[in-house]
């Protein structure tokens, strides 16, 4: 069973080159075309998985515990933890089993929690199987595409932490990919906010992704690749002060109030470190 996840998206995204950066957010595109995947579900040992008519793992839930990140490529999705302990505003583009969106409406009470996916089916599917609470004063579920999301002036500057996770059932790389999609990221969060974006190590796209976010945010770590080739990269409008023994602090407290493997994100980031 391959266990990269998918969520639902456009099949197409206008490519274009770097320009000059700019905290100023892309113009709106005009509303893309949508073809939805069916919507299907697999159970094995305990664990509920989502599917788009493949075998393609599009997310996961451990039926006994619906609030559980439980695959390691999502569980680095809150790599963000490590720098940011009161997030105001938590947005995950790409729905998904809604595992991100749970886990941070769980652990963050104080925060507002937004998730965002084009896929009408999706946000059913996991109001009815995967345990997604209904909107409420801190959450909210939308149905939009992530594109016009993040070019709504409305948002600018307001997101502490932005999860991406903007795939369509054919496995091809993030649809959303371009220079100026990850400049309206940007644009969206804070002076000190983060993004943290689901990649494929082994695919084509993963170049492409990282030269485009590079342009548009002023740091991007990579982190060790798990599962079939996802690679967790984490993107900071402000260059982050690494030091390595205060993560290493601040993950041993994450681990013991949500038992995330944070220690291993820490591990990743000094790698990365190494490297550069």
């Amino acid at each position: 069973m391959l266990i990269k996840r998918k969520s639902i998206e456009a099949d197409a995204n206008l490519k274009s080159g770097p320009g000059k950066k700019s905290i100023t957010p892309a113009k709106p595109k005009p509303t893309r075309k949508v073809k939805f995947a069916p919507v299907t579900l697999s159970e094995q040992f305990g664990i509920r998985y989502l599917h788009f008519g493949t075998e393609w793992v599009q997310g996961a839930m451990r039926i006994s515990k619906p609030d559980w990140i439980e695959l390691e490529y999502a569980q680095q999705m809150m790599a963000w933890m490590l720098f940011n302990d009161k997030p105001q505003h938590i947005v995950q583009l790409g729905l998904g089993t809604g595992s991100l969106t749970k886990f941070s409406y769980k652990w963050f009470r104080e925060a507002q929690v937004t998730a965002v996916d084009l896929n009408p089916s999706v946000i059913t599917i996991c109001e009815t199987m995967f345990k997604l609470p209904a909107n409420d004063e801190r959450l909210n579920v939308i149905e939009m595409d992530a594109l016009e999301y993040v070019n709504d002036p409305a948002n600018l500057g307001r997101i502490d932490a932005l999860q991406v996770d903007v795939y369509d059932a054919t496995a091809r790389g993030p649809v959303l990919d371009t220079p100026e999609f990850y400049q309206s990221c940007a644009a969206c969060l804070t002076p000190d906010g983060i993004m943290t974006v689901n990649l494929f190590g082994d695919h084509p796209s993963y170049a492409r992704n990282l030269s485009a976010m590079h342009f548009a945010f002023d740091t991007v770590i990579s982190l060790p690749e798990v599962h079939d080739g996802n690679v967790i990269a984490i993107a900071f409008n402000t260059t982050p002060t690494l030091d390595i023994a205060a993560l290493y602090e601040r993950a041993a407290q994450i681990t013991a109030t949500t038992k995330l493997p944070a220690k291993s994100w820490v591990n990743g980031i000094k790698a990365w470190q190494a490297q550069q």
